[in-house]
């Protein structure tokens, strides 16, 4: 598909920073809120990545600032990012403006106080300084407001997922941000889904409706495009929500039917069972596992206790309540021999290589 090429091309180049549209974060947002009105009451958020010139996580947070009750906003940016190679209109106004720290150091904002005693605490109230680094996340500077701070929230350069990630979870922070859906098969992520650590926003695939990219990024393929305000707009539908924020849809029970309701009514899965297998009248089991294969989520049947083979697209669905992940098909698929080549990390049916597998099993009800 184009647009994941798109996403796999900056992320090889290192060139990589898709600003979130505004609509994307308030949606997901709202989730949290709805859930509990006071995940961010009292709290100090850390937008590390985000110039609010360019970033709409901070103009969103700071727009809602006195509505969720925030203690403190902090955002930072990198003297690399191509956000950065524009003057912001915080520089312009602020007498410490230097041309050299623009070009070579980071930015620090703060939202905190009624700068200019309007009454309320927005916007306009951010103060700007410059860092003494560069700004990267993992730099002392950064990573001291990464102590500061009880919730880190944005969309990290994909290049950078692994790291930036594992900088946020060796601080033990409460966290919302941004990957490609492929990152649930990291070692650094799918354990801690499994552990119920981490887990699924309420946002994946075309819920994400799409990133602002630089001028200079081509646009191509079905799913980019420029709006209405000029903004260079990429719907990759290849990415998610990563998350230890507690939200509802994760508590959701996702409704089933049987497995033999699936077998006689569901078009869609006897289609693709027998055109893959030539048998439409079975779930086929994997030849070196013990477990059927769940070829898309929906058909999942009530009533099967046993262990089943599901796609990664399961965990936006996930409800641990409901299901038990036992572990994933690169861990448990065991060796085979097809046309005497020994072959391992993935399930096979009929000497036929799956995709990526989840094994679950359905929790007594």
């Amino acid at each position: 598909m184009a647009e994941n090429t798109f996403l796999q091309n900056a992320k090889t180049a290192k060139n990589d920073e898709f600003y979130t549209q505004y609509e994307d974060i308030e949606r997901e947002i709202n989730s949290y809120i709805s859930y509990n009105k006071d995940v961010f009451k009292g709290k100090t958020i850390l937008l590390p990545c985000d110039d609010p010139e360019w970033s709409n996580f901070t103009k969103y947070f700071a727009a809602n600032f006195e509505r969720f009750g925030i203690k403190k906003l902090i955002s930072t940016s990198y003297a690399k990012s191509s956000g950065n190679q524009q003057i912001s209109i915080f520089e312009l106004n602020s007498p410490i403006y230097d041309e050299d720290k623009h070009n070579n150091n980071g930015k620090l904002f703060i939202l905190e106080r009624d700068v200019n005693n309007s009454g309320r605490i927005d916007y306009e109230d951010i103060e700007f300084t410059y860092l003494n680094g560069d700004g990267d996340f993992r730099s002392p500077e950064v990573t001291e407001l990464c102590d500061e701070a009880d919730i880190i929230i944005t969309n990290p350069p994909f290049s950078l997922f692994r790291e930036f990630l594992s900088w946020i979870l060796e601080k033990n922070k409460q966290f919302l941000i941004i990957g490609n859906i492929n990152c649930l098969t990291y070692n650094e992520v799918f354990p801690k889904i499994q552990s119920n650590s981490i887990w699924l926003g309420t946002g994946m695939g075309r819920w994400i409706s799409g990133f602002i990219v630089p001028s200079s990024y081509e646009l191509y393929g079905t799913e980019a495009y420029i709006d209405s305000e000029g903004n260079r707009i990429v719907a990759t539908n290849n990415c998610l929500w990563l998350t230890n924020l507690e939200h509802g849809k994760r508590h959701d029970v996702m409704p089933l039917s049987t497995m033999a309701e699936n077998l006689k009514y569901n078009k869609t899965l006897k289609n693709r069972l027998q055109k893959k297998f030539g048998d439409s009248t079975k779930y086929p089991v994997y030849d070196n596992f013990d477990a059927i294969d769940v070829p898309f989520t929906e058909a999942i049947p009530r009533d099967y206790s046993g262990m089943m083979g599901v796609p990664i697209t399961f965990l936006d669905k996930y409800n641990p309540e409901q299901f038990e992940i036992i572990g994933n098909s690169g861990d448990l698929a065991r060796p085979v021999i097809i046309d005497g080549h020994k072959k391992s990390g993935r399930f096979y049916i009929n000497n036929i290589r799956m995709y990526d597998r989840i094994v679950i099993k359905k929790r007594s009800e």
